[in-house]
């Protein structure tokens, strides 16, 4: 296998690298948070892009990052008569932007978890040696005497050994460089790192930015404002639900529980036997996530928060008749099975009779039992 064929880890499967993705949907508040920095001259050596997966925080770190390689050392701030930039955009045929599509752009450095060819798969964390390659990427000069921009994607997958070198560099930061952390959960993050960066928080996506975000992606959006219900604003999730006929696996379960408390029995267990058929891990655990996904929104909806928007056709109906049963025992209910099928995957519990259980559970609650 090729380098060029080697499975990337900041890559999401069935969408475009975010380096090749040139526009960015939805994350304006962020864009122009960078933008007055750095027209201010307030530029921060270290950024936290912080917000759930794929919403577009890597996608935001290349787009700043080919802004400020193609800036070729311009002071922020000082732009004489030249109107400041207004936006982070970079012409795609600029040298600048081909070259960091290739990865070949000596001023910008990736660090992600890379591939262990002994094991034939990505390894599982940013090791040490990963950060270390900053010693001597910061030993250079620009190679055209500009800004240099580290890309960590994500920060998240730091060991403790990588965070700690990582430290080091943030606590004496080179000049003219900026370093640009990618992160799903800063709260994992050492707290003495999260204070050396300035956080840019990014927010999860509606329907039309993300509609926008995966046509960019050659995705077809069969229903946006639904996905963007199942997938919680994020494109990069909303691509794996297309692929994993989520919307169709939220329906049937949306059918299923339409029937309570009277659910038919041979339809509960050809579901849970769809679900946990054998070689469709992904299938099965997309299903498992959207039974969670089902029972938060149907204890939201007895705690008397409905959902604004119907993620399935029956959906809207459905929460509103389980919700006005025994109101005080979803949110109890969604807490044990929630907890129940995550460990029963854990320890190879038999998956259909996992899901059959937690389907009958719901049954019996909607009895008010």
């Amino acid at each position: 296998m090729s380098d060029d064929d080697l499975p990337e880890a900041d890559r999401i499967e069935g969408a475009s690298h975010p380096r090749e993705t040139p526009d960015l949907f939805g994350q304006q508040d962020a864009e122009n948070a960078f933008l007055a920095a750095w027209t201010e001259g307030r530029q921060h050596h270290a950024w936290l892009l912080s917000g759930p997966r794929g919403i577009g925080k890597a996608t935001l770190a290349w787009r700043i990052a080919r802004f400020l390689r193609s800036q070729s050392g311009d002071d922020p701030g000082l732009f004489g008569d030249a109107p400041a930039p207004t936006t982070l955009d970079t012409e795609p045929d600029h040298p600048i932007a081909r070259r960091m599509t290739a990865l070949s752009d000596p001023g910008t450095l990736l660090i992600r978890r890379t591939w262990d060819a002994d094991r034939k798969k990505l390894k599982a964390q940013i090791t040490v040696d990963e950060v270390r390659k900053l010693n001597a990427f910061f030993g250079l000069s620009a190679p055209d005497g500009g800004n240099r921009v580290v890309i960590v994607d994500s920060a998240d997958d730091m060991n403790p050994s990588a965070a700690n070198a990582l430290l080091k560099v943030l606590e004496e930061p080179p000049a003219n460089a900026t370093l640009l952390l990618v992160s799903h959960q800063p709260a994992r993050l050492l707290p003495t790192i999260r204070s050396r960066c300035r956080m840019l928080r990014l927010s999860p996506l509606g329907p039309e930015p993300l509609a926008q975000a995966l046509n960019q992606a050659g995705v077809d959006v069969p229903d946006g404002a639904a996905l963007a219900e199942l997938a919680a604003g994020s494109a990069g999730e909303a691509i794996r639900m297309i692929e994993q006929d989520g919307p169709s696996i939220y329906a049937g379960l949306m059918h299923i529980l339409s029937s309570a408390p009277d659910m038919d029995r041979q339809a509960v267990l050809a579901f849970a036997e769809q679900s946990a058929q054998r070689g469709a891990e992904d299938r099965l655990h997309l299903t498992l996530r959207l039974m969670d996904l089902a029972l938060v929104r149907l204890a939201r909806s007895g705690a008397g928060h409905p959902p604004s928007q119907g993620a399935a056709p029956q959906e809207t109906d459905v929460l509103a008749k389980l919700s006005a049963t025994a109101p005080r025992h979803w949110a109890d209910l969604q807490e044990k099975l929630s907890a129940r099928l995550r460990h029963g995957l854990a320890v190879n519990v038999d998956a259909a009779s996992l899901i059959t259980d937690a389907l009958l559970q719901i049954n019996e609650t909607a009895r008010g039992g």
